[in-house]
């Protein structure tokens, strides 16, 4: 018995030996038999097998920062199989996304693409060609339009409307003059999920009667678990030998989380369809009713005239990249910005009485004032520039050998701007680790070209920005508007560890609290709070 251990370890070693040896041989000839650039971007040198990837662990961002400060800001990197070019400068953005752009006007394979895009019919994950056109056309003219963002402020309006209402009921104290501490993330979360859920099929998906209470906390949860969770690192994607195994069951684990997105997506659907049969709706009526102002309602009018090309599966793929690039990322920085603000009161102070002077308090502020309030334009935009949404943005794919800044760039090079880099370089930006909305009041942002970027930049850029700021500010904004806001507690942080631990710059650790302004409480009362 007492040599079993031993015996064991001696077979474990075998087997592991099996394993790692033809591994071992496939590195070493695919790294002598592979095509030569005749001048590649610097990096460290890479390990056998693993590349670079153990240099990049927690809060990649931050790991691929501190190697571009060493290797420089157009940086070469192994993650497994996998060519990787990571850019942190504007300058380097700007030669990939100006001159290069149809060159990276792609996205990497991987097992989250095979499966979780509906086979690439996908609008952010659609290879660059007709179909990526088609679809980027339609999302444009149908959601992101001037005239489309126009006529989709109603929405918004409403369900800020609806949002105050519902915190001012949540906020109420028990009788003790003691405020109530409220849980904004959940009600910034449930604002957008419903904004997006009406502009998607009209209806909120969490309404008035469950929002306050466990069963709305309990469809958050379940859309947050469906739509919202996934793994940042797939090792599947570096090492294809793992997928033959199906590796800790990725796969598998994505195929099941497809099956309950596409069920869900399918039922929205399905449902649209039933009640605009049983409300004999006539989806061909260019009237801008219900049917037709809706996302499904417009892809099942376009369904009906081009069925080839507008199938289940892309009416379904679109709804999808509305669900994951619009209420998250969306809910996140309204997060960030008040927590920046609770913890900059000269800022909130400043904003506040921007929107008193331009809007006051006998209406609630809408879509039409936010070009009339700049410096609350300024806090989103310092918002994003510390916590960008995708720090690393989505990845790109080189398609053909191209260079950049005078480096070669192989074929089938992933490509990763690590625009948290970006933003918080003391080259690029005056006390970068400082929240200083002022900066954007002398920044014209459109003029800024690369070196704030965060919906991305080029072809692939995020289509829907315009529809996220708007959301954002008239919601910060209404909420500065009517109600007071402080912070009783949390973990006791100085300003530059407020900036540089993005993970821990979290709401509920503020313990926030918030409660009717005096003056706007006229204003509240017209909501039914």
């Amino acid at each position: 018995m007492h040599y079993l251990p031993a015996t064991m370890a001696v077979e474990n070693y075998f087997s592991y030996s099996a394993f790692l040896l033809p591994l071992l041989i496939l590195f070493i000839l695919a790294h002598f038999l592979r095509p030569r650039s005749k001048k590649l971007p610097p990096g460290p040198f890479p390990l056998p097998l693993i590349g670079h990837l153990h240099l990049v662990k927690t809060a990649p961002q931050e790991a691929l920062r501190r190697l571009s400060s060493k290797h420089g800001p157009i940086l070469f990197l192994w993650f497994g199989s996998r060519p990787t070019l990571v850019l942190s400068s504007p300058s380097a953005v700007k030669e990939c996304f100006a001159r290069n752009d149809v060159a990276f006007a792609n996205r990497p394979p991987g097992v989250a693409a095979d499966n979780l895009t509906y086979n690439y019919t996908s609008l952010v994950w659609a290879p660059y060609g007709q179909l990526w056109r088609t679809l980027r056309r339609l999302t444009f003219v149908e959601l992101f339009s001037a005239k489309s963002l126009q006529k989709s402020s109603v929405i918004r309006e409403e369900e800020t409307r609806n949002f105050l209402s519902h915190l001012g009921r949540a906020s109420r104290g028990s009788g003790d003059g003691v405020p109530k501490r409220v849980e904004l993330k959940y009600w910034f979360f449930v604002l957008m999920v419903n904004i997006i859920m009406r502009v998607v099929n009209g209806e909120r998906y969490v309404g008035d009667e469950d929002a306050g209470g466990e069963a709305g906390r309990k469809l958050v949860e379940g859309f947050e678990e469906t739509f919202m969770r996934g793994k940042p690192l797939n090792l599947c994607d570096y090492f294809p030998v793992l997928r033959w195994v199906d590796y800790q069951g990725v796969e598998k684990s994505m195929r099941a989380v497809q099956g309950k997105r596409d069920g869900f997506l399918q039922g929205l659907v399905d449902e649209f369809r039933r009640k605009r049969e049983a409300n004999c709706v006539d989806v061909g009526d260019d009237d801008y009713n219900k049917s037709s102002s809706t996302m499904i309602g417009t892809l099942l009018r376009l369904q009906e005239s081009e069925p080839e090309f507008y199938t289940e599966d892309v009416i379904k793929s679109v709804i999808l990249v509305l669900f994951l690039g619009g209420i998250g990322s969306s809910s996140s920085t309204m997060e960030r910005a008040i927590s920046l603000l609770l913890n900059h009161p000269e800022a909130l102070r400043k904003v506040r009485t921007e929107i008193d002077t331009q809007v006051g308090h006998s209406r609630l502020l809408d879509d039409a004032d936010l070009a009339t309030l700049p410096f609350l334009q300024c806090v989103i935009c310092e918002t994003l520039r510390l916590h960008p949404p995708v720090p690393l943005l989505l990845p790109h794919y080189s398609s053909e050998d191209c260079t950049v800044e005078g480096f070669d760039v192989p074929r089938g090079t992933t490509l990763l701007v690590n625009v948290w880099a970006i933003h918080r370089d003391p080259n690029v930006w005056e006390e970068p680790n400082n929240f200083k909305p002022e900066r954007f009041e002398v920044i014209e942002k459109e003029r800024e070209g690369f070196k704030f970027v965060p919906f991305g930049v080029g072809r692939r850029a995020c289509p829907g920005n315009n529809m996220a700021m708007r959301a954002i500010s008239l919601a910060i904004g209404a909420l500065i508007q009517c109600f007071e806001l402080e912070k009783v507690g949390g973990k006791k942080r100085n300003a530059s560890q407020l900036v540089e631990e993005p993970i821990s710059l979290k709401i509920e650790d503020l313990e926030p609290v918030c409660f009717p302004r005096q003056e706007a409480l006229g204003l509240l009362s017209q909501f039914e709070y």
